[in-house]
């Protein structure tokens, strides 16, 4: 499989931030892994647009289920693809907390992924009150059971596991936590859905820096990241895009 570097920018960038996407694309002109930015909405066209000739792809952070109507503020997965993009997030920590997603809406959202011919990066992790009552394996699985839809492939779906305590916190779980988890949802993926699913790429996210990109890519079951903070500037997402050999 094509190892994956997914960059988040979550609520953050206008349109100078453009800038950064022609300078990664001059840092990493023949990347060994795919690349991806997933820009605020508002910046999704431009960025796709900027993209064009490069070998980023691009993709949203969140859509709604429904394909329209009476959502006022949300955006649709048809209009992700309208816009550009390839992949969309879903069920990320900050989501699932802020606005309350629960493993169905999750779900609802990855189908809604698939049905606009887009990839969907589901999310899962667990808190550190669940880490430290040594529940991170049951609230992941759990997770994945439950944020997963039937139909899953190497092509339409990708895991990212972020503890969600390591999120921006430059806390990192050591490489032996990392690898048990990651070991875990892969044997459960293919428990589930048979051989396809050793072709789904599993992403560790929470404080990925250049620094101990290599180390964490060296981890069993690691096949990319999902990096927030450190995909804002080129330079420093360049160096975890150059770890993915």
């Amino acid at each position: 499989m094509q190892k994956l570097a997914a960059g988040n920018w979550k609520m953050n960038g206008t349109a100078e931030v453009l800038a950064e996407i022609a300078a990664l694309a001059a840092a990493e002109p023949t990347p060994a892994c795919e690349v991806l930015i997933c820009p605020p909405a508002t910046l999704l066209s431009r960025l796709s647009d900027a993209a064009k000739g490069s070998p980023i792809r691009t993709g949203a952070q969140d859509c709604h289920a429904n394909e329209g109507g009476a959502h006022t503020g949300d955006i649709s997965a048809e209009m992700v693809a309208d816009a550009g993009g390839h992949y969309i997030i879903v069920g990320h920590s900050e989501r699932r907390a802020d606005h309350a997603e629960t493993d169905a809406i999750v779900r609802a959202k990855a189908e809604a992924a698939w049905r606009a011919g887009l990839s969907a990066i589901i999310c899962i992790g667990e808190t550190l009150e669940e880490r430290e009552a040594g529940r991170t394996i049951e609230v992941v699985g759990g997770q994945l059971a439950g944020s997963v839809p039937d139909g899953a492939t190497g092509v339409n779906t990708v895991i990212a596991y972020e503890p969600v305590w390591a999120i921006g916190t430059g806390k990192v779980p050591t490489l032996d936590e990392i690898g048990a988890v990651h070991d875990d949802i892969r044997t459960r993926l293919v428990d589930r859905f048979g051989a396809t699913a050793n072709d789904m790429r599993l992403l560790y996210g929470g404080s990925v820096k250049p620094g101990n990109a290599a180390e964490i890519f060296g981890v069993s079951n690691v096949d990319g990241a999902l990096v927030g903070g450190a995909s804002l500037k080129a330079a420093d997402f360049a160096g975890i895009v150059s770890a993915l050999k």
